[in-house]
């Protein structure tokens, strides 16, 4: 299994010593099959789509000012 590694800022890894019972490349690994799980649907549904770049676009950026004005 090949090597990754991971840069934290100091805070950070100073929280994740107070907790060794933690297998925290374990931890890492599980957060990345997630993110590639979700950029998998992503691609799966964008390949589907008909909309142009230009158009998706436009369209993330008028729900995010939707979400935006009703919170």
């Amino acid at each position: 299994m090949p090597n990754v590694t991971i840069r934290v800022p100091d805070d950070l890894k100073e929280e994740m010593d107070d907790h060794p019972e933690i297998n925290w490349s374990e931890v890492a690994r599980r957060s990345m099959r997630e993110y590639l799980q979700k950029l998998r649907v992503a691609e799966e549904i964008a390949s589907e789509s008909q909309l142009t770049e230009a158009e998706a676009e436009e369209l993330g950026e008028a729900v995010k000012h939707a979400v935006a004005e009703h919170y």
